[in-house]
């Protein structure tokens, strides 16, 4: 593991678990000059708590209010996106409450073999980063794309249309944007029904 020269720091390790609400990945915490020994050191001290494999959270930083998300980016490498109707969610649109949290993993993901935490619906494409925000600590698709997503994973009509026509009425987006969902309401007499 790589060593920060001078030793561990625990001001650098905080910088990166403050950015990710408290939250921070063993090769973060390898990257700040903490060794697997170091870090189970804090872990008994309890400085530190195991949330996931390979994912710790300082026990004295202040809780966030979307930790869950957090931990499913962490587990994805920061490779995944908050997808679908945890977006929906993010973004105010909607009264979905989804049980488990969706990420969408690039395409090269589908290849890889892995478990997949039980909390966790995973979907595969590649997000390009105008079809990205930020909300908090996580990457989260845009209004546009979370629809469409929603839409071609067959959300609820009647929960689809209401996050469409919020989206439309707050200015998110436009009827033209959305195409999936457009096709996805026809059958259902389409955004007005």
């Amino acid at each position: 593991m790589p060593e920060t020269p001078g030793g561990p720091s625990w001001d650098r390790l905080f910088e990166t678990a403050r950015a990710q609400d408290g939250y921070f990945t063993t090769r973060q915490a390898a990257a700040a000059g903490y060794s697997s020994q170091l870090l189970l050191k804090h872990l008994r001290a309890g400085r530190v708590d195991r949330t996931r494999r390979g994912i710790y959270r300082l026990v004295h930083f202040p809780a966030g209010e979307h930790e869950e998300l957090v931990i499913a980016w962490l587990w994805s490498e920061r490779s995944g996106v908050v997808s679908h109707q945890s977006a929906l969610t993010l973004h105010g649109l909607s009264d979905a409450l989804p049980a488990r949290v969706h990420l969408t993993l690039p395409c090269a993901w589908r290849k890889r073999r892995f478990r997949v935490p039980a909390d966790l619906a995973l979907h595969h494409a590649d997000v390009s980063p105008e079809d990205r925000t930020w909300i908090g600590a996580v990457p989260v698709t845009n209004p546009r794309r979370t629809l469409n997503d929603c839409a071609r994973e067959d959300l609820s009509p009647e929960l689809l249309r209401q996050a469409a026509q919020q989206a439309l009425s707050r200015g998110l987006a436009t009827v033209a944007q959305l195409g999936d969902v457009e096709e996805a309401l026809r059958p259902f007499g389409g955004f007005a029904a």
